[in-house]
């Protein structure tokens, strides 16, 4: 017999012929009720240790986090189809559940949670609560959801994240009591990388519009995009070669560039002043909500924020190589590995100019650099990185320099010189949120007093000729949140070596006021991940766009199946936003096209059609509850409309309107315009 035969009778034995009245009743409520089955046990142990149980419950919450997660990955990996999907003559007790089958969840978490207490405890206590995994375990096989071996494999994934949990909580004593600061930052962005993959796997959110977006272009790899370089649409394409066209493959390396930024930050603060100033700057950019959003949502700033930290590192390595006592000054390599740190953030934003800005007026202005103005090395950087970005300069000459129209369009230019009281109050108003209004206002008095220092300085002009020239654009047109965000990498810096550095030495208010801005950063940062706790009305929650495209999803792939035996189906809309949410969501990420009703020009216009789809039918889906357009009727012999009203179990609601539309004849299309 093979393994999986011999698997599956196994699972017979337990599920069939084990079968009886009294496991009828106490297997699934031991499937439903884990948690009760253990925290009976918790409380013994509690009444017997007392405060230990306490220290012994935090890290075996923790090994369940691992385990959890980790389960998620493996089941997507392995994808092996559950029990109770395969068989038909089984005895099924509860629901079968949409996920994979291998390992199970329930045994990993049980035996993550039993684990911890009998590698800490090592006593009486710690079998009975194995014995408990071990039921819970079985209950699994027993009403029908699960083969043994998927058990096993659970026990054997909860006791390793059991063994790691237990790892990294006695590497946090060591650190505590040696108060080693590089290790602390380390610890740090472990535990933060791992809660945020936790999050990523289990938490509320489904793809925004602009990573789902950013998902197609890396389906159709290019040198550059009609919005954007190349660099996010790279980065995604190895995120789903690794671990599938899952959320996971497409935000795991905001995951990594945030841990990533926070090393190069640590590292900066470090030379220019102590290891503490360097780990409050490394923290600082983990809880302040207008970075710490990047660590779970990919978009284009997730990268950016990276190469910024990088270059800003690499920056003051030079100058420290260069403007040494008694240091001649000679060509330094480190010009070219600041160049392409430059020019790989200029593929990914191109705000990242204004790094050059700003390190060029540091130069002009700072006398003891001014002599670099004079070597070879500044000209040779700025000349590697338009050499790395010079792919996005060929593509939009071959392509009408549309990405020079768009951007032109993002700022206004056609609308000229105006003042804009409206737009400059917003703009502030939503720095007074990202950043938070002490912190904002701490910040920049940091780098205010500190400016007259050489390393002040630095972070000065490192900082604030970005955050200015926001401010001044807000005066003539809208300035997004986001577009000011490298600006205050520096003022971290600045602000830890101001305020946090001798925090202990402060005056009370002052450290009370230091102490209540980073709570308000880390809170806001709280319900940023939970909105829900907030009970905020559908039109008022900031995440609104992050729920529902999934159900969508499982809606527009029936609708599509209903359709296939009548010929080919094809998929399209009217906004770019729906589909691309369409293309990840729907089952088997089918191609979806988006027709030009009068938008302006977006990714879908430079890539083909479906104007050779004739006799073809088609799913049609538009926002919110609209009325089939003229030219997409006449486009179809007739077409069929349904209205959809979307909830989460958060209870937010998407409305869409779903076309059935038979037999296309063909659609002129509008012109679209750039801008």
């Amino acid at each position: 017999m093979s393994l999986h035969e011999i698997d599956s009778a196994l699972f017979f034995l337990i599920n069939k012929n084990l079968q009886n009245g009294f496991f009828d009743v106490v297997m699934p409520f031991v499937t439903n009720r884990a948690e009760m089955v253990f925290l009976g046990l918790a409380l013994w142990t509690a009444v017997k240790e007392k405060k230990a149980v306490w220290r012994f419950l935090f890290v075996s919450l923790f090994a369940v986090a691992l385990a959890d997660g980790s389960g998620h990955v493996l089941k997507d990996m392995i994808a092996r189809v559950r029990p109770c999907n395969t068989f038909t003559d089984i005895n099924l007790l509860v629901g079968c559940g949409r996920s994979y089958s291998m390992p199970s969840n329930h045994a990993a978490n049980a035996f993550a949670f039993a684990m911890t207490f009998f590698f800490l405890r090592r006593n009486i206590t710690g079998y009975f609560f194995l014995a408990a995994a071990a039921v819970i375990g079985l209950s699994r096989v027993y009403v029908g959801v699960h083969y043994p071996s998927d058990i096993c494999a659970g026990a054997l994934l909860g006791a390793s994240t059991a063994y790691a949990a237990i790892r990294i909580y006695r590497w946090g004593e060591r650190i505590y009591v040696k108060k080693v600061y590089g290790e602390a930052l380390a610890l740090s962005l472990l535990l933060i990388s791992l809660f945020r993959i936790y999050f990523i796997l289990t938490g509320p959110f489904d793809l925004s519009p602009d990573e789902a977006h950013y998902w197609e272009w890396s389906r159709h790899i290019d040198w550059s995009y009609y919005s954007k370089g190349p660099m996010i649409a790279y980065l995604i394409y190895i995120g789903t070669a690794l671990f599938g066209d899952t959320v996971l493959g497409v935000r795991v390396f905001a995951v990594v560039f945030s841990a990533l930024s926070s090393f190069f930050l640590y590292r900066t603060g470090k030379e220019l002043y102590d290891e503490k100033t360097g780990l409050a700057s490394a923290l600082l950019i983990q809880i302040v909500p207008l970075y710490s959003v990047y660590g779970i949502l990919f978009t284009i700033d997730s990268p950016f924020i990276f190469f910024w930290a990088l270059s800003l590192y690499l920056f003051h390595k030079l100058l420290q190589r260069q403007m040494c006592e008694g240091c001649k000054t000679t060509f330094d390599h480190y010009w070219i590995l600041f160049g392409v740190s430059v020019g790989l953030g200029l593929l990914t934003k191109y705000t990242m100019a204004f790094f050059y800005v700003s390190g060029f007026l540091y130069l002009l202005l700072r006398k003891d650099v001014r002599r670099l103005l004079i070597t070879p090395g500044p000209y040779l950087a700025a000349i590697v990185s338009l050499a790395v970005f010079s792919p996005v300069i060929f593509w939009n000459a071959a392509n009408g320099w549309v990405t020079l129209k768009h951007t032109a369009g993002q700022a206004h230019v056609a609308e000229g010189i105006k003042i804009s009281t409206t737009s400059f109050l917003e703009f502030i108003g939503s720095q007074l949120g990202v950043i938070t209004p002490v912190l904002f206002i701490l910040i920049f008095l940091a780098l205010w007093k500190m400016r007259k220092t050489q390393k002040g300085a630095f972070l000065f002009w490192l900082s604030m000729p970005t955050v200015i020239f926001f401010v001044l654009k807000s005066l003539q047109g809208k300035v997004q949140a986001n577009w000011a965000l490298p600006g205050y990498a520096a003022g971290f810096i600045a602000f830890s070596a101001y305020y946090i550095k001798d925090l202990a030495l402060s005056k009370k208010r002052t450290k009370m006021l230091i102490l209540s801005g980073m709570a308000l950063s880390l809170l806001i940062t709280f319900f940023a991940h939970f909105p829900s706790a907030l009970h905020l009305p559908q039109e008022k929650d900031p995440t609104k766009k992050l729920v529902g495209w999934k159900e969508l999803g499982i809606e527009a792939s029936r609708v599509y199946d209903e359709m296939t035996p009548a010929g080919p189906v094809f998929v399209f809309s009217d906004s770019y936003q729906v589909a691309s949410e369409l293309a990840f969501y729907m089952d088997g990420h089918p191609a979806t096209y988006c027709i030009n009703l009068g938008r302006r020009m977006n990714q879908y216009d430079l890539w083909p059609g479906f104007e050779n789809f004739i006799g073809h039918h088609a799913v049609f889906v538009r926002k919110d509850t609209q009325h089939l357009p003229e030219t997409v009727k006449n486009a179809f012999d007739n077409c069929d409309q349904n209205i959809i009203t979307l909830k989460t179990k958060h209870k937010k609601i998407m409305k869409f309107t779903i076309f059935k539309c038979y037999a296309f004849k063909g659609m002129k299309m509008k012109q679209t315009e750039s801008f």
